[in-house]
């Protein structure tokens, strides 16, 4: 089975960029960077791979999400903005 190996920085600089957010806009983050850039399979066969994390921007704060099987990043906004969040996962 081919393993999908990925790292949470690389997809939180994916989720950042698509809300026009860069690193220079973290304000706290529960990794370090030896974390961020540890590879992980986000399609495990059983199981989350990916640590626990969340991070804060100015605007947003991020976090994994996994379902059947899959991980990856999503987020929800810091402050109030009116806006609802989407049902998360399947």
């Amino acid at each position: 089975m081919k393993r999908n190996l990925v790292c949470w920085k690389e997809l939180l600089t994916e989720a950042m960029e698509e809300n026009n957010e860069a690193w220079n806009d973290i304000v706290s983050n529960t990794m370090s960077e030896e974390e961020m850039r540890r590879p992980f399979d986000s399609w495990p066969s059983s199981g989350r791979e990916g640590i626990p994390f969340t991070v804060w921007t100015h605007n947003s704060v991020y976090f994994p999400v996994t379902y059947d099987g899959r991980e990856w990043v999503e987020r929800v906004a810091r402050n109030p903005d009116g806006k609802p969040t989407e049902h998360i996962g399947g």
